[in-house]
């Protein structure tokens, strides 16, 4: 049967179902708040999978959107922008690591893409190590080096390299025999993001930059959901006081808007040659007018300092009701509870709170706005107080 008779298959909104959606509608939103069409109101303490970090309609954003949209809306990297050159800058100071080159393009997996091809470029490896537990995203190498994506949803018939996935418990020892000749990159997220808010050990990090600096590895911080603001420093790297070859960062980059980066050391800049990265949308000027904007309204804000506060009343005061337990760091929380945390979840959202679940079956995810404020954390509390244990 040909395509053109095949539309009866089609779903009825014609959207391809391959998302689980909470039982929610929402009109629009505001600060920390969705609004529903019968006029209530649900708190997002997820943040569309730890996008949204500014929350909603925060007027600063909206204007630079507006004012970049009116002014030029799109060039390629065809053409130099001096928007684009200010976002890099600003990017790279923001990080204050010394990764100063920046190579911008739109989600995380293309971010982790760039940056394990060029790690293979580089070293001429055939190897990369991942961490069990790891989502790095969904295209060719994100995939092959996601935690269990062999057996749910890769769907490419080879990898497009070797790869080892090994524990964050893993000594340094072992590391000396597992990082070999063969191995181009290591990838690792400081904080796990989808595993459920999992924070990596400190002599873990330390190990992995000590034996890729001695093997000549590139070490990559996947920081595309725990970086840019969202565990109280710039990036989980500068929490750590780890500083790996490249980071990559995504989500809470654009507040909203489509926008990632992968930020690399000296030493490697060398290895970007004309043609050898390329991107069509990636740093367009509406991009880099909102990576700009949200960088100025984090530090003149103060919400670096306002997320460590807030991750430590929910800490402190939210362990409650069938919270037994915290993990991760900053604004990328991990409440574990002593039943299925996915109950937990559906009986706040009766509550009008909306949380995330994870891999793990007993962490609630939290990825709220780095604009939440006590109130909302008071909100959390009782409603989890309300909650049979």
């Amino acid at each position: 049967m040909s395509a053109a008779t095949t539309s009866s298959n089609a779903p009825a909104d014609h959207l391809a179902p391959v998302y689980a959606q909470f039982p929610l509608q929402i009109t629009d939103a505001r600060g920390v708040f969705l609004h529903k069409p019968d006029g209530g109101k649900v708190l997002d303490l997820y943040g569309g999978h730890a996008v949204a970090a500014l929350g909603y309609g925060h007027p600063r954003w909206v204007e630079a959107l507006t004012e970049q949209a009116k002014s030029l809306c799109f060039q390629s990297n065809a053409v130099a922008l001096d928007v684009r050159r200010r976002a890099a800058t600003r990017l790279a100071k923001f990080c204050g690591l010394g990764l100063d080159t920046v190579f911008f393009v739109n989600s995380g997996a293309e971010a982790n893409e760039n940056a394990l091809k060029l790690a293979c470029k580089m070293t001429g490896g055939t190897q990369v190590i991942a961490v069990e537990g790891s989502f790095h995203g969904r295209t060719a190498a994100a995939g092959a080096v996601t935690w269990g994506a062999d057996k749910k949803w890769y769907g490419f018939p080879n990898t497009p390299f070797e790869v080892k996935f090994i524990k964050p418990t893993t000594t340094a020892a072992e590391l000396s025999a597992l990082i070999n000749d063969q191995t181009a990159a290591v990838i690792v997220e400081p904080v796990q993001g989808v595993a459920g808010a999992v924070d990596m050990p400190k002599e873990f990090l330390q190990a992995l930059r000590f034996r890729c600096s001695e093997n000549g590895s590139v070490l990559i911080f996947d920081e595309v959901q725990c970086g840019f603001g969202r565990t109280g420093h710039p990036f989980a790297a500068n929490m750590y006081e780890v500083t790996p070859d490249i980071i990559t960062t995504a989500k809470a980059l654009g507040g909203g808007f489509p926008v990632s980066a992968m930020l690399v050391a000296d030493h490697v800049a060398p290895y970007l040659k004309m043609d050898s990265l390329g991107t069509t949308f990636g740093g367009g000027p509406m991009a880099c007018a909102i990576v700009e904007t949200v960088v100025d309204i984090i530090e003149s804000e103060g919400l670096l300092k306002n997320v460590q506060q807030r991750s430590a009343e929910i800490r402190e005061t939210c362990m409650v009701g069938p919270v037994v337990g915290s993990q991760g760091a900053g604004l990328l929380l991990g409440l574990r509870t002593s039943r299925p945390a996915k109950d937990v979840q559906a009986e706040l959202l009766k509550l009008d709170i909306l949380t995330g679940t994870s891999a793990d079956p007993n962490i609630l995810r939290i990825l709220a706005p780095f604009v939440l404020e006590s109130e909302h954390v008071e909100l959390l509390r009782k409603a989890l107080a309300r909650l049979p244990k």
